[in-house]
């Protein structure tokens, strides 16, 4: 019999769920089961559970049937408990190192108390972390065991399930169990602290509770904040059936006024359309269940009025705020009246459905995930019409970023103004400038720009190197506008939601610029190779390297390129691309140019279509650069220099371990690459098996269909099937010969 069952509910949690499941799993005390519940989850909860289950022997999996919400989650877990104490953990928060060992020397301190109460931190998700700010109640509470009525002030505590843990065979002597609804910890909490003969408290924080900027369900606007009522109502129904703890009911009336009021006031649950009769029920409430004689704290007085009472009063009491806040909005009107009444005006006129705006990497032109859902668009529904973002009138005049016949407008200008303001569909793997507003109506599609293998979005607030010059918060207020987010594979789906807090839907389509590669046929790399000038019947190989964060202008000449070229020999081209953010950085001027004057090489990092070079190309010499999970589609190989993984890592931050879980062979020197390439191991039958392992982690959508796939499913409204399972590891030929051969 373990000393801690651990249930965990889970529900649309797949960004933080393995975080969680490892914080309880890695704690030094390892007397645990896990039980962890699938609440019929849409998303990769299931597998991920299963995953860890195969792993570890302390972890069961119950996999409902259909959705139950939290609560009647837990209770689907506590007929499977066989611990002494039962945990019910939240599956996005995370538990301290060495928070078990500590709970479990507590309780046996104080003789197995009927429940242990400990101190948590709530983390948030731009980095900060706040303890609880009624920590010292822990510390007060003293070295033995107490009942609340000897201690009340415990109660004033945060009264949620989480913070505590319960001997199970307590929890089965009185029946507790969660009902159904919103605030479901309300009907478990007060009876557990109301009816436990024993309670001992622990002054450490065991729990990080975490802040989600989205996706909390108790920040939800909805009806279901009404459930409230019903809760409470339950907890008075416990306290008639024990007289013994009647005492408790003036304690209670006054928590639910405090509790409904404090709901009525938050912006963003009740909707306020039904704020009024939210009002009315929990003054009526409050006047059944007032015990006979209590006083009404000032602060509850207003539920004795009306509704119109406690606007006034609520109102009265926001005045000076909203004086001082109306001041300084005066102070910028003036400068911009006249573009603020444009923009009303052209606000006012209806969405145009047959307008769709594009956009790709910071308005370079018709590239990327955009440029493949624009081209399908053009073929399978040319009433739609597209127009192209570009940042200025150079690019607009570059015919290779721009193709001749794309209607386009520039940043900032007034036809850019007109057409934003009336699209329907947004398409961008960039997120777009902060004055495009979301229009009730629009369909914001983000596309990404390809899988992720380094931290990203909110993730990056963890590392200051790599955040530099970045503002995190308003990059995702910005994302704030994504209706639908593009997936390759469950993978990126956990990462995106997990750095991107925000509320849009993931798309299971692929990523479309991949289709390319899907369907790739040899004379597609030809071509791009004669327009290259590369020779014929030259073995191609592609290096990609990307930036550093951990060196100023992030170039970091890893590679002697002039050696690299040598040491592969007559009959090779090395065709090297550097990250887009180098290309007008000094590492071009470091010996790259010079170089592909001389013939060395070929620099083709001003290439638009990256698309281009990897169908051109035999293999692919990468760091870390997410140009990897997109090769692999080709089955052709990948080889991964990682030299400086460690101090990568350290810097950026990296989701996995690309030197563990690579699509090829690993080199850590040079003198390792060199013996890869000469000696032929980087095409045996390991390597193989690597990309094809690869490829079915990372790239199970991408089945050819993905430009097809956004167009009528989000964009024309039809119904097209879902990419099904992983695609075949089909080897597309390359252009030129198969295989290098040593010099």
């Amino acid at each position: 019999m373990p000393r801690f069952s651990v249930i965990i509910p889970c529900f649309k949690v797949q960004g933080f769920l393995r975080e969680c499941l490892d914080s309880v799993l890695d704690q030094s005390y390892r007397d645990i089961e896990v039980i962890a519940v699938n609440d019929c989850s849409p998303d990769g909860c299931g597998a991920i559970l299963d995953e860890y289950a195969a792993r570890d022997e302390r972890v069961r999996v119950l996999h409902l049937e259909e959705n139950v919400g939290l609560g009647r989650a837990r209770n689907a877990g506590l007929p499977h408990a066989t611990g002494d104490y039962l945990f019910f953990l939240d599956s996005d928060d995370t538990l301290t190192p060495g928070a078990l060992r500590a709970m479990a020397d507590r309780l046996a301190e104080t003789d197995d108390p009927d429940v242990l109460v400990f101190d948590y931190a709530r983390t948030y998700w731009w980095g900060g972390t706040r303890r609880n700010v009624l920590a010292e109640v822990l510390a007060e509470a003293g070295d033995g065991t107490f009942t609340a009525a000897e201690h009340p002030g415990i109660l004033d505590l945060l009264m949620v399930v989480w913070n505590k843990v319960y001997r199970r065979d307590f929890v089965e002597r009185e029946g507790f169990t969660f009902p159904p609804g919103y605030y479901e910890d309300t009907p478990w909490t007060f009876p557990v602290m109301f009816g436990a003969g024993r309670i001992a408290t622990l002054d450490r924080i065991c729990l990080n509770y975490r802040q989600r900027r989205q996706g909390n369900i108790l920040s939800t606007t909805s009806r279901k904040h009404f459930d409230v009522h019903a809760q409470y109502e339950r907890v008075f129904a416990f306290l008639d059936a024990r007289p013994e703890l009647a005492r408790w009911r003036p304690f209670l009336h006054a928590k639910m006024g405090e509790h409904c009021l404090d709901i009525l006031s938050k912006p963003d649950r009740l909707p306020p359309s039904d704020k009024a009769e939210f009002f009315r029920r929990t003054a009526e409430m409050f006047r059944a269940y007032r015990p006979e004689g209590a006083e009404i704290p000032a602060e509850l007085r207003v539920l004795n009025g009306g509704y119109a009472t406690y606007l006034v009063r609520r109102q009265s009491g926001r005045a000076g705020r909203e004086l001082e806040r109306r001041a300084r909005q005066a102070r910028g009107v003036v400068a911009g009246r006249a573009g603020r009444v444009r923009t009303a005006v052209n606000r006012r006129r209806p969405l145009d459905a047959g307008l769709a705006v594009y956009s790709a990497f910071s308005h370079r032109g018709v590239l990327g995930d955009p440029a493949a859902v624009y081209r399908k668009a053009r073929e399978i529904a040319p009433h739609l019409r597209g127009v192209w973002v570009v940042r200025d009138e150079e690019c607009a005049a570059d015919t290779a970023a721009l193709p001749p016949d794309t209607e386009h407008v520039v940043l900032g200008s007034a036809a850019y103004r007109r057409v934003t303001e009336r699209a329907t569909f947004f398409v961008n793997n960039v997120n777009w400038p902060g004055a495009v507003a979301k229009r009730p109506g629009s369909v914001h599609i983000h596309t990404h720009q390809g899988t992720p293998l380094k931290y990203m979005g909110a993730d990056l607030l963890g590392r200051p190197g790599a955040r530099h010059g970045v503002d995190v918060p308003q990059m995702l207020r910005r994302a704030d506008r994504w209706d639908y987010s593009l997936v390759a594979g469950r993978y990126a789906e956990r990462v995106w939601e997990r750095a991107y807090p925000c509320h849009f839907t993931s798309v299971h389509t692929g990523s479309p610029r991949n289709d390319v590669l899907v369907g790739a046929a040899p004379e597609d790399g030809r071509r791009v190779r004669e327009r290259l000038g590369v020779p014929d019947g030259h073995t191609v190989v592609l290096y990609a390297p990307t930036r550093r964060e951990y060196r100023r202008g992030g170039h970091v000449e890893r590679i002697d390129l002039a050696r690299l070229a040598a040491d592969l020999g007559d009959g090779h081209t090395l065709v090297v691309r550097l990250h887009p953010s180098l290309a007008t950085g000094p590492a071009r001027g470091m010996g790259l140019t010079e170089l592909h004057r001389r013939g060395v090489l070929i620099d083709a990092t001003d290439e638009p279509h990256v698309e281009d070079l990897m169908l051109a190309s035999d293999l692919l010499i990468t760091d870390y650069s997410a140009l990897m999970f997109d090769y692999a589609l080709l089955d052709r190989p990948i080889v991964i220099h990682a030299d400086d993984w460690g101090a990568y890592t350290a810097s950026r931050g990296a989701y996995f371990d690309i030197t563990a879980e690579a699509p090829g062979h690993v080199s850590r020197s040079y003198r390792e690459l060199a013996w890869l390439l000469a000696s032929g191991a980087w095409r045996d039958e390991e390597a193989a098996r690597l990309r094809s392992a690869f490829r079915a982690r990372f790239c199970e959508y991408d089945d050819g269909l993905a430009a097809e796939r956004v167009v009528r499913t989000l964009m024309l409204g039809e119904p097209m099937p879902e990419p099904v399972g992983v695609p075949g590891a089909r080897a597309v030929p390359s252009a030129g010969r198969d295989l290098l051969t040593s010099s």
